[in-house]
């Protein structure tokens, strides 16, 4: 018999919540995985591991397309003149963001990073909540966001949160050298890293639209990739390297 999910303590370094639904979803044979976490959090890790992966379609956060805009780079504006480029950034993150959601592919899994939900519960939050988004911006994206919920197909099925701390997250960005995030502040990571416990631990403001699982973001890469190889079939809804089909027995006692 197919178990629940269940919620753990909110501490513990993997935990689901509590989200009473059957798992898998009876008769479905096609998921979408959202992994979710702050910037520097190990998200590039994961797809990069996820990726060797036949059954899954790994598809990144359109960076590429930020950045090229009909030759604008809306992401390097957005963190130079946040207060200026807040609304038209945000705006195109939704509309990318839905495109992935509704993007069809082959493979029983879809795995991506991010969502249009974190883009709107936790950075969109956070630029209205620092005093860099107008609320007329913000009521204008929310409108947005709601209509999309009501009227189009953003489904979810899991969210992968690793969850890391802002220090290490910023030790990670130096390291990785990305020009648009070298000014990055602690304190932007902070507000950053509160908006995602408050989403995907606690739901204080708001609730997940799916379970969730949590992974130790604070590990070393390499022990990172130890735990995405033993949570494997569960990241990826019972499937594995040799099933084509969900393995339900693996899954069922969640």
């Amino acid at each position: 018999m197919l178990g629940l999910c269940s919620i753990a303590n909110e501490n513990s370094k993997e935990c689901y919540n509590d989200w009473a639904i059957p798992w898998p979803i009876k008769g479905k044979k096609k998921f979408t995985v959202a992994v979710e976490g702050n910037i520097g959090s190990g998200k590039s890790t994961f797809l990069q591991y996820f990726k060797k992966c036949k059954n899954v379609e790994v598809i990144p956060e359109p960076v590429h397309l930020w950045k090229d805009v009909q030759g604008h780079n809306t992401l390097d504006l957005m963190y130079k003149d946040s207060h200026r480029w807040s609304l038209t950034f945000q705006s195109y993150v939704q509309l990318t963001m839905l495109k992935i959601h509704q993007q069809w592919v082959k493979a029983p899994v879809k795995l991506i990073e991010r969502s249009i939900y974190s883009a709107k519960y936790c950075f969109v939050e956070n630029l209205h909540k620092s005093g860099r988004m107008p609320s007329v911006d913000y009521a204008l994206l929310s409108e947005w966001f709601d209509w999309i919920q009501k009227n189009t197909d953003i489904n979810v099925d899991l969210i992968v949160y690793i969850r890391a701390s802002p220090a290490i997250c910023q030790e990670r960005i130096k390291h990785r050298n990305r020009k648009e995030e070298l000014e990055v502040p602690l304190e932007y990571l902070q507000s950053l890293h509160q908006l995602h416990e408050d989403w995907l631990i606690h739901q204080t403001h708001f609730k997940t639209p799916a379970p969730v699982l949590v992974l130790d973001g604070n590990k070393d890469l390499s022990d990172l990739e130890i735990d995405f190889e033993k949570r494997k079939e569960e990241i990826l809804c019972g499937y594995n390297d040799d099933d084509s089909y969900p393995n339900k027995e693996t899954i069922a006692v969640f």
